[in-house]
């Protein structure tokens, strides 16, 4: 969730993420070394929005108009083929990635007071952390194991909205995509 390992989550944040289960038998045992974002909970996911607005403003009006701006985007299919590098980190890239942006600007959109990552980025590309802050004989390491090995896809049905309790992440509520009636 957060791209920098020097980042601490706070009780109270909220993200907005879509769960890819069909990338742990690949990458779990490697985020759970070297992803702080899973070592404090949090599922293989591709992050529509993080973070999102705090856990004290979610309330029933939040729900309602959240389950609108998501349930008027139709379900999709992604496929994770390769790795991608940020800076120390290494990641999954989703393909396409179009969806993924499209659901971030409408949430952005809807709540403009919630920029991606805080607005810290000029662009955002839509990305599956598998390890951050290491160093880069680790990052080739990884990159190695998952060579040759990686090919499948995930339906995407559902944004989940996840809310860190101080200790670790929790799911709170899970958004329902429209039916892609291509």
């Amino acid at each position: 969730m957060a791209d920098d390992s020097t980042s601490t989550f706070k009780t109270g944040q909220t993200g907005l993420i879509v769960r890819i289960p069909e990338a742990e038998p690949f990458v779990g045992g490697w985020r759970e070394r070297f992803d702080p974002s899973a070592q404090a909970g949090v599922p293989a996911h591709v992050t529509v929005l993080f973070p999102f607005l705090d856990e004290s403003r979610i309330d029933a009006l939040v729900h309602s108009a959240l389950a609108d701006v998501l349930g008027s985007h139709p379900t999709f299919d992604l496929r994770f083929e390769r790795c991608g590098r940020f800076p120390e980190a290494l990641y999954l890239v989703p393909d396409p990635d179009t969806p993924l942006r499209q659901l971030t600007e409408a949430i952005t959109d809807r709540w403009p007071e919630a920029p991606p990552y805080e607005g810290r980025f000029t662009e955002i590309l839509p990305h599956l952390t598998i390890a951050q802050g290491q160093e880069e004989a680790v990052i080739e390491e990884i990159e190695a194991d998952l060579a040759g090995k990686l090919q499948f896809t995930s339906r995407i049905s559902s944004v989940e909205l996840i809310v860190h309790d101080g200790t670790k992440w929790q799911e709170r509520a899970s958004f329902a995509l429209g039916i892609n009636r291509s």
